[in-house]
């Protein structure tokens, strides 16, 4: 397998760190071989195949940690993904043709990505819960009120979750990233979790007369079957089916945040966007992404520390493009 001597073979503990490489099946590893040979022969072949943009960031003895792009055309989509040893075929690459380097993987493994549900979430906090406890200024009427709202909220979607808990809401959603080959089609919209927090923070401030703040993250979760809650029969467990970076993240992220607001590291904010999710919305040309106030975060599962963002409701709501990438959505 790949016995030119023109190709350089990396390693699993070796494979290039923070550069771009090409994901791809093993089913292709015949077809790539020959396509350097024809190469090699002075033709000018078709590449074969289908390729996944990614980077590696790290490596582990059992596995790499992967930064995937699903959607690098009218979004910049990054996913943080966990290859493991058992996965990795081989990985090549072939600096005299310009070719990049090339992880070959376990089919199962890849279809895998392209056709499971991944996940994204908002913890909605509210402020202030405490001193209206104290003042008797939360009777059962309005909490029942503001539960009626979250159920109406919730109603009018069909790919979200909503959980409320204390003084606390946890919306979540699905979509998936789909590929040529499969039914499976794209469907992330992080925009919408934008609406939703905004409903929220709306039925919050109507029914029990407090403001919010949101945490928001995106990416892989290791529930696969679909399911956005499971249910048991008799109705008395409830699973969030929820385990993975994204879902750990928030909590991280809210506990990172009100440190470094008593430090005075930067202000409060309305919303707390991870980076990744972020970096994912579709923003206005100008916009000026990475001079926002930010902050880090310990990220669970990760060799790297993470990065939030700190705006407010209405600066993002000024700044996204509307539906069909225009920019209009402030307008609308």
């Amino acid at each position: 397998m790949f016995s030119r001597a023109e190709i350089e073979h990396h390693d699993f503990t070796a494979v290039p760190v923070d550069r771009d490489i090409y994901l791809m099946d093993e089913k292709w590893i015949p077809e790539y071989e020959a396509y350097i040979d024809a190469i090699y022969a002075g033709n000018h072949p078709d590449p074969p195949g289908f390729i996944s943009y990614a980077s590696v960031r790290s490596i582990a003895t059992d596995h790499l940690e992967i930064s995937w792009y699903p959607n690098i055309h009218d979004r910049y989509h990054e996913l943080l993904l966990r290859l493991p040893h058992c996965d990795f075929i081989v990985c090549v690459e072939c600096r005299d043709i310009d070719e990049k380097p090339r992880i070959f993987v376990r089919s199962e493994w890849l279809d895998d990505l392209h056709r499971r549900p991944y996940s994204a979430f908002a913890l909605v906090d509210a402020i202030g819960v405490k001193n209206a406890l104290r003042a008797g200024n939360l009777a059962e009427s309005r909490l029942v009120a503001l539960r009626g709202a979250l159920d109406e909220i919730a109603a009018r979607q069909t790919q979200i979750a909503i959980f409320s808990f204390a003084d606390s809401v946890l919306i979540k959603s699905h979509w998936t990233v789909g590929a040529f080959d499969t039914p499976v089609d794209y469907t992330y919209t992080p925009e919408m979790m934008i609406d939703l927090v905004e409903e929220v923070f709306s039925a919050f401030k109507i029914h029990l007369s407090l403001d919010c703040y949101a945490c928001i993250t995106q990416g892989f979760n290791e529930y696969s079957d679909g399911a956005i809650v499971h249910t048991s029969p008799s109705g008395h467990h409830i699973s969030l089916n929820s385990l993975g970076l994204p879902f750990a993240q928030l909590l991280s992220i809210d506990h990172a945040t009100h440190q470094a607001i008593r430090t005075g590291r930067h202000a409060a904010a309305e919303l707390y966007l991870d980076q990744l999710y972020y970096r994912s919305l579709r923003w206005q040309y100008g916009f000026d992404r990475d001079g926002q106030p930010a902050g880090e975060y310990d990220a669970p599962l990760s060799h790297h520390p993470g990065q939030y963002y700190c705006l407010s409701l209405d600066l993002v709501r000024a700044n996204l493009k509307g539906p069909e990438g225009r920019e209009d959505l402030a307008a609308g």
